[in-house]
């Protein structure tokens, strides 16, 4: 395992972290026994970072790395979200996310949250220095020791980074939406910001193991939310259509080293650059925290296959999501 600097606060967090989206829900069923003996390998892997939010399975995931951090001795770093439970998700209710935070805090088992991340906020929010100032007041009071944002578009966390408290900005970049790597990711090295990939495997299309017959289970994103109908177009698949999607990976097949998965490169050519502080894959079974963490220690891309990757980008994904997020 590898790790790089998060931000300004002094940790070293390992580059293939861990997503705990799928393991609270909206990607069909999960065992609690399963994903816990998933997180447990993750730790003896050299994870130390485990991505998470409050509405993952309303509290769920959570609640499991909680039950992780009473099984094990090993300390971790636990990133949390706030914000999307908001009824109705308005800008206005982001100036006190405090009942948010108090519910994390339960869940967690803990008297501080290591990394609270605003969850996906409607864009109006990075233009209100309160909500931030409010963070800030969360800090002082001992119940958050960092915070930073998990967003929708790169131009709202070139936003963010204007507020000096934010840690971290968490982005959607993989071979399907690279338009991070023009602006967001140099400032972000610039101003010593974190960047946490997320949806690196783009809902598993970056697999390679999805076809045309792939069924998905009704309380599955990748069946409800294709066209944004639950939450943002371009969290599902990456804003691509499915066929489209098929058609990049089946592109992409030459291009995987010998020895290789296609989740493995997919994973190793967002860590070749040096302002993304980790990758994190989501995963419910031992097997998959194994693939994944592996890429970790992966030679570099060479120049053939980077060119090869950005040609089935240009030709696939460019011209359907690079102007959109």
């Amino acid at each position: 395992m590898q790790y790089r600097e998060l931000g300004r606060t002094g940790w070293k967090v390992s580059t293939v972290s861990f997503g705990a989206w799928a393991i609270g829900g909206s990607w069909g069923s999960v065992d609690d026994a399963e994903a816990l003996a998933a997180l447990h390998r993750a730790l003896d892997l050299g994870v130390n970072f485990f991505d998470t939010a409050d509405v993952y399975g309303d509290g769920r995931s959570e609640r499991l790395l909680a039950r992780l951090r009473r099984e094990r001795r090993e300390p971790f770093y636990v990133a949390t979200k706030a914000g999307r439970g908001l009824q109705p998700h308005a800008a206005e209710g982001y100036r006190d996310l405090t009942a948010f935070v108090e519910r994390s805090l339960r869940n967690l088992e803990t008297e501080a949250i290591d990394l609270l991340q605003l969850h996906c906020p409607p864009t109006p929010v990075y233009y209100m220095p309160e909500v931030f100032g409010a963070l800030d007041d969360l800090v002082r009071a001992g119940k958050l020791r960092h915070y930073g944002v998990s967003v929708e578009k790169v131009e709202e966390g070139i936003k963010a980074m204007d507020f000096p408290g934010v840690q971290s900005v968490q982005v959607i970049y993989n071979l399907f939406r690279q338009r991070a790597a023009e602006l967001l990711l140099p400032l972000a090295a610039q101003r010593r910001v974190g960047v946490l990939a997320r949806l690196p495997l783009s809902s598993g299309m970056l697999s390679g193991k999805l076809t045309a017959q792939s069924q998905f289970s009704a309380d599955d994103h990748r069946l409800f939310n294709r066209e944004g109908a639950a939450f943002d177009r371009g969290e599902t698949f990456s804003g691509l259509d499915y066929a489209t999607g098929l058609a990049a990976v089946d592109a992409l097949r030459p291009l995987v080293p010998a020895g290789q998965a296609m989740a493995q490169l997919a994973l190793r050519w967002i860590l070749m650059h040096p302002a993304v502080t980790c990758t994190i894959p989501g995963a419910r079974r031992v097997e998959q925290v194994q693939d994944n963490v592996a890429a970790a220690d992966l030679p570099a891309l060479d120049p053939e296959t980077l060119a090869g990757i950005t040609a089935v980008y240009d030709r696939y994904a460019r011209p359907l999501v690079h102007t959109r997020w």
